[in-house]
C-alpha cells in the first residue's frame, strides 16, 4: 500500500545556515576504535600512512568530515595527555579501566591524532581531564599544542617533532560529569567548569571554543544551572542522547536480529532527540536569548548489545538499515534546529557503536549509517529553507509515527536539496510537494539517491560489503510547480533540484 503525503518547499523562506559542523564524528579509546580501526602503526603489513590505515582514510576522506572528537567519553577523564608524547617505546601503559580492562600502549595521542586530523582536513575537537586531570595539566596541553613562543611546553613540542603548533578550535572542559567524569551535582561542575576554563587560553591568533559538559538526555535541570551560572564562560554546552530500543540497559536489544515492533520503538526513541533538543533550547534561550552558545550533542545515535562472542567493553555492533534510518532522522532534525544546535558527533567512527566503517584485520566495509553521511553531506553549510510536510501516520501495534520526516535546504549554487526518511517499515509513500520562491520550474531537473533494501534486518558484512548501499532515485519528477516523489518503505531519500 502507498500513502499520500503533502507539503510545500519554500526555496525564498532562508531559515539560516545548516553548520557543517553538526556532521561531527567521535573517535575514542573504546574497544577497536583507534587501535585496529584507525591507528596500526608504522610497521603494520596493512598499508598506513604514518600509522594510520589508509583504506580507513579514504573512506572517511569522502564523508568530508568536519570535526573529529577525541580521546573521549568516559577515557578523556582519565587520560593524561604527556603519557601519550614522545618515543614510543617509552610512552607509559595503562589499563583501559572504563572500556574492557585492556591494556592502552599510548602509542597514539596528541601528535597522531592531531596528524589524523590534518590528512582528513578536519577540525580537531579534543575533550580535556576534569575528573581525575588538574588544571594545570589540560592548561599545559593547551599551551603545548598551540602556543608559538618559548615556553616549557612549547620547547616540549619542539623536542617531539613538531616545530610549529596546531590550530585546536574546539576544546571540552569534561565530559559527562555527572556521571562517568566525577559524578558531580551540576552546582559543583558548573563551579570547576569556570575555574578551569580560565585558563584554556587563547594563544596567537588560535582562538579555543570551549565546551561545558552538559546533560544526559532530559536532566533540564543540568542545563538550567549551567546556563544560569556559566553562560558568559561557554561557546557551546553539550547534550548526550542514545537511541536504546529497551528500557533495561543490561538488555538493549540485539542490532541483527529484530521485528517489527523492535523497529518502530527504536524509531519512536530516535524521534524523542526532537523533544530533547527542543526543551533544552528553550531554557538556553532564557538565559541566551541571541544564542551565542550552542547546543552540542557531541554523543548519538544506536547503542545496541555487543556482537556475539566479542568483548563486552568494546561496544562492537552491526549496523543496518534500521542505523541508516536512525542517522537520518537525527540529521534532519539538527538541520531543523540549525539556529541553537551547531556542532554534533556521531559515535562513534570506526568499530563502535553506530560506526561509519567496520574492520576485520585487513578488511574495511562501509555501513548504512556511513552511506548516510554521504549523502547528507549535501546540506554542510547549505541554507536551511522552510519545508511544511503534511505526513501520514505511520503504525504498528500501539504506536504511531509520522511516516515521514525531512528536511531541506539550498547551496551555494542555488540547488534544492531534500533528504526524506520514510519510517513505514511495510508501505512506500507518495509524496506532492509546491514548489515555491524557486521561480519557473521549467528548466529545472531532478535528481536523487536512495537507501533501502528488502528486509529491515539487512546489513553489511565482510562477505557481502554492499548489500545495503545507495542507488540512484528515479522516483522523483516536476510537474509543473510540484515536486511528485514515489518512496520506497523503509528508505532513506536524498532529492536535488538543479534550477
Amino acid at each position: 500500500m502507498t500513502t499520500v503525503n503533502t507539503g510545500i518547499i519554500s526555496a525564498d523562506l532562508e531559515r539560516g545556515i545548516i553548520n557543517r559542523n553538526i556532521y561531527g564524528h567521535f573517535a575514542e579509546h573504546l574497544g577497536r576504535c583507534i587501535y585496529e580501526g584507525i591507528w596500526v602503526g608504522e610497521d603494520s603489513p596493512i598499508p598506513n600512512e604514518h600509522g594510520i590505515r589508509k583504506d580507513v582514510l579514504t573512506a572517511l576522506r569522502k564523508l568530508q568530515i568536519p570535526n573529529l572528537r577525541w580521546p573521549g567519553g568516559c577515557f578523556a577523564d582519565e587520560y593524561h595527555w604527556k603519557d601519550g608524547i614522545g618515543p614510543k617505546e617509552n610512552r607509559k601503559r595503562m589499563i583501559n579501566t572504563h572500556w574492557g580492562g585492556v591494556v592502552e600502549n599510548n602509542h597514539f595521542g596528541t601528535h597522531e591524532f592531531l596528524l589524523l586530523c590534518e590528512l582528513l582536513d578536519t577540525e580537531p575537537y579534543i575533550c580535556g581531564n576534569v575528573g581525575s586531570g588538574s588544571i594545570q595539566e589540560m592548561q599545559e596541553w593547551v599551551e603545548y599544542m598551540t602556543f608559538d613562543g618559548e615556553s616549557p611546553m612549547a620547547n616540549l613540542r619542539k623536542q617531539n617533532g613538531r616545530e610549529k603548533p596546531w590550530k585546536v578550535k574546539y576544546f571540552g572542559v569534561g565530559n559527562e560529569n555527572w556521571g562517568c567524569g566525577g559524578n558531580m551535582r551540576p552546582e559543583y561542575y558548573a563551579d570547576l567548569y569556570k575555574r578551569y576554563q580560565t585558563y584554556v587560553r587563547n594563544y596567537g591568533d588560535n582562538k579555543v571554543y570551549k565546551i561545558a559538559g552538559g546533560a544526559s538526555e532530559g536532566d533540564y535541570h543540568w542545563t538550567e544551572v549551567l546556563m544560569k551560572e556559566a553562560t558568559r564562560h561557554m561557546d557551546g554546552l553539550s547534550l548526550h542522547y542514545y537511541t536504546v530500543p529497551t528500557s533495561v540497559w543490561s538488555h538493549k536489544g540485539s542490532a541483527t536480529q529484530f521485528g517489527e515492533q523492535e523497529w518502530i520503538t527504536t524509531l519512536k526513541k530516535t524521534l524523542f532527540m526532537e523533544e530533547l533538543v527542543t526543551k533544552h533550547s528553550t531554557i538556553m534561550d532564557r538565559y541566551d536569548p541571541e544564542k551565542k552558545v550552542a547546543l552540542v550533542v557531541d554523543e548519538w545515535g544506536t547503542w545496541f548489545d555487543v556482537e556475539p562472542g566479542t568483548n563486552p567493553g568494546f561496544l562492537y555492533q552491526q549496523n543496518t538499515l534500521r542505523d541508516a534510518l536512525v542517522a537520518g532522522i537525527n540529521l534532519n532534525i539538527f538541520n531543523n534546529h540549525n539556529d541553537r544546535v551547531q556542532i554534533t558527533n556521531i559515535a562513534q567512527t570506526v568499530n563502535v557503536l553506530q560506526a561509519m566503517i567496520l574492520t576485520e584485520g585487513d578488511k574495511m566495509i562501509m555501513t548504512p549509517t556511513y552511506h548516510v553521511f554521504e549523502m547528507y553531506k549535501v546540506h554542510q553549510d547549505a541554507t536551511r529553507i522552510e519545508l511544511e510536510l503534511n505526513s501520514a501516520d505511520y503504525q504498528f501495534g500501539d504506536i504511531t509515527l509520522a511516516q515521514l520526516h525531512a528536511s531541506a535546504s539550498k547551496d551555494a549554487q542555488g540547488r534544492i536539496h531534500i533528504t526524506i526518511c520514510n519510517l513505514d517499515h511495510a508501505n512506500g509513500a507518495s509524496l506532492k510537494l509546491d514548489i515555491r520562491g524557486l521561480g519557473t520550474t521549467s528548466s529545472a531537473t531532478v535528481s536523487g539517491t536512495v537507501i533501502t533494501a528488502d528486509h529491515i534486518q539487512a546489513h553489511n558484512t565482510f562477505e557481502q560489503p554492499d548489500a545495503v548501499k545507495p542507488v540512484a532515485f528515479v522516483g522523483a519528477s516536476l510537474q509543473g510547480e510540484q515536486l511528485h516523489a514515489d518512496l520506497p518503505a523503509k528508505s532513506v531519500v536524498l532529492i536535488t533540484i538543479q534550477p
